[in-house]
């Protein structure tokens, strides 16, 4: 489970591609301890497993079924990733709970800039308009962003500068692709009322 929160970034290194897997090599200076190889980490919002490390290099295995229903499929070396931590009992919560799992992936339609802020719109199919709300939650590569307004093809994002500093939304341009998780709330409330 994670917040959305992002405050570091990786840089992808290498990627090992297999048959039906990869194998992610990212350079971050997010600091880890030998105990969290093996934990969860949101990587530009999709929970991925820590292999292994070595000082500021992490592996990552993604399987086919990530692969499948994100972007990670897309990546290059250079490319920069968002990372997130999972939450631990007692911590401070901000954003929202995000489970990293993905829902469905998106088109950036159009990028207005608004001085250092800017609105982004987004394309998705329509039959993802039931999980979205007008200032509800929602997660784009892993970051915890509210839904602006509404449209007839997707959806509209308003993103401030800290937020744009802090994560590699600042690097989108339109037609790029990107992961979205709709908020989990929304998703059970739609479920048991159906």
């Amino acid at each position: 489970m994670f917040n959305g929160i992002i405050k570091n970034t990786g840089i992808i290194n290498k990627i090992y591609k297999k048959k039906n897997n990869f194998i992610l090599e990212v350079f971050s200076k997010m600091h880890f301890s030998k105990r969290e190889v093996g934990s969860s980490i949101s990587c530009s919002g999709a929970c991925l497993t820590v292999e292994k490390f070595i000082k500021n290099l992490f592996t990552f295995y993604v399987s086919k079924e990530t692969l499948s229903k994100t972007i990670i499929k897309l990546l290059k070396k250079g490319d920069i990733i968002n990372l997130e931590k999972p939450l631990k009992f007692g911590q401070h919560i901000s954003g929202h709970f995000v489970q990293g799992h993905i829902d469905a992936t998106s088109t950036v339609k159009k990028i207005y800039f608004l001085g250092r802020s800017c609105l982004i719109n987004f394309k998705l199919s329509k039959k993802y308009k039931r999980y979205m709300i007008t200032k509800g939650s929602i997660t784009i590569n892993g970051v915890s962003l509210t839904i602006a307004k509404i449209l007839n093809d997707g959806f509209q994002i308003s993103i401030i500068p800290h937020t744009l500093k802090l994560t590699n939304l600042i690097y989108l341009k339109e037609k790029d692709m990107v992961n979205v998780e709709f908020d989990i709330l929304g998703k059970y409330i739609k479920k048991y009322i159906k």
